[in-house]
C-alpha cells in the first residue's frame, strides 16, 4: 500500500514537472506572438501616417484647370484650423 501511494506521488510530480514544462513553452510562445504583434502594430501606425501623407499631398495637386481652387482648399483648411484653435481656448 505504500508503495502505490510512493508511485501516485511520484506520478503526480512527473505529471506536474511536464505540465509546468509545458507552460513555460505556452509562456514564452506567448511573449514572441506579442512582440510579433507590437511590430506589425508599428508598421500599422507607420503606414497609416503614410498613407494619410499622401492623401493630403493628393488634396493639394495642382492640376491644369486652376491654383484658385488650391488656394480656396487652403484657406477653407486654415479656417478650419484656426476654428479649432478657438475652440481649444476656451
Amino acid at each position: 500500500m505504500l508503495t502505490e501511494l510512493e508511485e501516485k506521488i511520484n506520478r503526480l510530480i512527473s505529471l506536474y514537472e511536464t505540465a509546468n514544462s509545458e507552460k513555460n513553452i505556452v509562456m514564452k510562445e506567448k511573449a514572441e506572438l506579442q512582440a510579433i504583434i507590437n511590430e506589425k502594430n508599428g508598421k500599422i501606425k507607420e503606414l497609416e501616417q503614410r498613407i494619410e501623407t499622401l492623401q493630403i499631398g493628393n488634396a493639394f495637386k495642382i492640376g491644369s484647370s486652376d491654383e484658385m481652387e488650391a488656394k480656396h482648399k487652403i484657406d477653407r483648411i486654415v479656417k478650419k484650423i484656426d476654428k479649432c484653435i478657438g475652440m481649444l481656448n476656451y
